[in-house]
């Protein structure tokens, strides 16, 4: 009777945003879930937050209230139209989900000060994880950001681009494909394709889609992606799995299945009671952190770290002559503040420039994967002149003295949307176009009329008012 009257009562509140009863029923089990806070707190508007790139340390947002758990979070009281805003495009910061960017304090407790990792980041679309962990790691440090699904990978790569990093490439595979890279990454993130209920306050269609078969459906994919990248993570290396599910059967029953598949133990973090994040224990007693909207600033997540103890085979580099290309190097070395950079092909005409540590990386990896983006694009030769590529507008590796030209939002708008721009008296030759001194894509000077470059699929295509201009 008394489990009757208390649904009873959530049938009653639970009008607004019809949760799903079995879910409720669901979060019973977790010690800390509170059913009337938790309907509550779905009848509010998500928080919108946003994670500065400390590489690219321009003032913005200095006065808002910050992420706890993230040093470059910030949370907005509103949330602007960031299209209309130059700065994002500049890759200034990333528009993030607060309760996510606890990943960054979870792997600087773990890894802390450790150098040349290689960081797997497995389902990256579109790109938010991926982007923290970049500003996390050394530069001898590798992150491989993948999405199997290409149409999500060219966000991905667009992301990944803004971001500015040269130790940071994209790649768009199967699990399986990665899992052949036997004992190769020190982390792998797996923020694993889940039913979405976590965000049912910012998507209307995650609430629509949600019952309890996909629950069980998306537990059986979780544990077929876990499965087939596992291969790949090296002995004593750690496993991140998260999802934006409340569902046990998505989060700790999967940690259950891993500790029953795998030879692992849980790693554990130390947080700040005031935070609001939930520790939870599963059945085998392995840890993980939720987060609940009533709880924290931030919507539903659940994450979880483990490491693995079984013995792996080590994978070799194979024989190679370098791709370094020392002609292209003389030709397009201005474009970089630094010079340990090799400059390699990545298709007929273009060049890239990676990390001069990273060779070896490149030979493995393009046995196993499609790599679709390697290090920072920097064009290609047209006779004598080069072409620069948009990247390097963007990259943080860039030489800061290449001419440019520092516009108005107005003029960075006009840009943006490949529109007359009304520069005039400007030398010729190729300049960078920078919006508070942050490079958003080039322009070719002829003297008399000005060659915009931005890429066409990077254009706005939103209709701009005179308003949006100021």
């Amino acid at each position: 009777m008394q489990i009757m009257y208390s649904f009873t009562k959530i049938l009653a509140r639970n009008t607004l945003k019809n949760l799903p009863l079995p879910l409720l029923h669901d979060l019973q089990s977790i010690p800390a879930f509170n059913e009337q806070a938790f309907i509550a707190a779905h009848e509010q508007s998500p928080v919108t937050s946003v994670r500065l790139n400390k590489a690219k340390d321009i003032s913005l947002f200095a006065t808002k209230e910050k992420v706890p758990w993230c040093a470059d979070g910030v949370y907005l009281k509103e949330r602007p139209v960031f299209t209309l805003d130059p700065s994002y495009h500049a890759g200034a910061y990333y528009v993030q989900e607060a309760s996510s960017m606890f990943l960054g304090h979870l792997l600087q407790d773990i890894v802390k000060d450790k150098k040349g990792l290689r960081v797997l980041d497995l389902c990256a679309a579109p790109g938010g994880k991926s982007t923290l962990i970049a500003s996390l790691l050394d530069k001898d440090s590798l992150l491989i950001s993948n999405d199997v699904i290409r149409a999500r990978a060219s966000i991905l790569d667009e992301n990944m681009t803004r971001w500015g990093y040269m130790n940071t490439w994209v790649t768009s595979n199967d699990p399986r494909d990665l899992g052949r890279l036997h004992g190769y990454f020190d982390i792998i993130i797996v923020d694993a394709p889940c039913s979405g209920s976590g965000l049912f306050r910012k998507d209307a269609k995650a609430l629509e889609e949600w019952s309890e078969a996909n629950v069980q459906l998306c537990g059986e994919r979780q544990q077929r992606i876990l499965a087939d990248v596992w291969p790949a993570l090296k002995e004593d290396g750690i496993l991140v799995y998260a999802t934006c599910s409340y569902s046990p059967q998505e989060d700790e029953q999967i940690l259950d299945w891993l500790a029953d598949t795998y030879d692992v133990v849980s790693i554990t973090i130390d947080i700040k009671e005031e935070w609001g994040i939930v520790s939870t224990t599963s059945e085998k007693k392995m840890a993980g952190y939720r987060f609940f909207p009533d709880k924290v600033q931030g919507e539903g997540f659940f994450i979880a770290t483990l490491q693995k103890k079984e013995a792996t085979d080590d994978i070799r580099v194979p024989r190679y002559k370098s791709l370094h290309d020392k002609k292209i190097q003389q030709m397009a070395g201005y474009l970089l503040a630094a010079s340990e950079a090799l400059f390699i092909p990545t298709d007929k005409e273009g060049y890239s420039a990676i990390c001069a540590g990273h060779e070896d990386d490149l030979q493995l990896l393009k046995q196993a994967v499609y790599l679709r983006k390697t290090g920072l694009r920097l064009g290609e030769p047209a006779g004598k002149d080069w072409l620069p590529a948009h990247d390097v507008a963007l990259g943080i590796d860039t030489n800061t003295e290449l001419p440019g030209i520092n516009v108005t939002k107005e003029q960075a708008l006009h840009f943006l949307k490949r529109e007359d721009m009304a520069l005039t008296n400007l030398q010729k030759g190729w300049l960078m176009i920078r919006y508070n001194g942050l490079g958003i894509g080039w322009v070719k000077s002829l003297g008399n009329r000005v060659n915009n470059y931005l890429p066409k699929h990077w254009r706005i295509r939103m209709e701009i008012t005179d308003a949006d201009y100021l």
